[in-house]
């Protein structure tokens, strides 16, 4: 028992991280944009294992990739980039319906998604980089009508508060969501027969 007690007393206690930061969803998109009367089911992103968490990832080389000590997203990388693009569509009104795997929506397509970059670059200047690769799929066959990759890069002010920082991530990521939100649109209407 009392060597029990003693290796207790060495474990750390986990502490609450001190702050959680969340990014917002897109609300402006190009006015052009088709009203179209399919529907779409956005799938989870998938993410490499060092971007499936909710800490903050950051790269102080190519090579390796590290994360800030005490702050992190308020849930998981890859949920909370699914939360933003079904938020992202439902504001750009014009869909009739969109929602997550998880409501049973019986889609017409749905769209997969992979987040390959999502962290502050500490080199070659410092950037806020997110990179998602795209799939718009046909349902019910599962056939793959578009793909496409869309990135944007952002500098990372030169700061030392987080929340500048994560207003630039906030930037690049309300890039990429409209990016993905108007193709998606466009592309699906001309698969679907518009």
């Amino acid at each position: 028992m009392l060597l029990l007690a003693a290796c207790g007393g060495i474990l750390p206690v986990p502490k609450a991280p001190s702050n959680l930061y969340n990014l917002s969803p897109k609300s402006n998109f190009d006015p052009g944009l088709p009203r179209v009367e399919w529907q779409l089911v956005i799938e989870e992103p998938v993410a490499a294992g060092g971007l499936d968490t909710a800490r903050i990832a950051v790269r102080p080389s190519h090579l390796e990739l590290g994360y800030f000590g005490d702050i992190r997203w308020t849930e998981r990388a890859p949920k909370m980039v699914q939360t933003l693009l079904v938020e992202s569509f439902e504001n750009s009104g014009t869909i009739v319906a969109v929602g997550r795997q998880a409501i049973g929506l019986r889609a017409d397509f749905s769209l997969k998604t992979e987040i390959r970059e999502f962290q502050v670059e500490n080199f070659g200047g410092g950037k806020i980089r997110v990179r998602i690769n795209a799939k718009l799929i046909r349902q019910p066959r599962q056939i793959i009508v578009r793909s496409a990759s869309f990135e944007a890069a952002v500098d990372d002010p030169p700061t030392e508060n987080m929340e500048d920082s994560i207003r630039a991530w906030d930037e690049a990521m309300g890039t990429v969501l409209r990016d993905i939100v108007e193709w998606t649109i466009v592309e699906g209407q001309r698969a679907y027969g518009g």
